[in-house]
């Protein structure tokens, strides 16, 4: 995850535009993205956010 924003709330904001404009779902993205889709979670959660697969989408 070095490559993505280190803020959780800018990294909200990215993963979800990401979400939102270029994948279907989470592991589309953490799968072309390379990252590693529980450490990505465990970080938006300890931030309080949660991903919601219905909506694509963090909140």
């Amino acid at each position: 995850m070095n490559n993505l924003p280190q803020d959780p709330m800018i990294l909200f904001s990215f993963v979800n535009t990401k979400l939102r404009d270029n994948y279907p779902s989470l592991d589309d993205l953490c799968d072309d993205l390379h990252i590693e889709k529980q450490q990505l979670t465990d970080t938006l959660a300890a931030a309080g956010f949660t991903y919601n697969p219905e909506q694509n989408k963090f909140w």
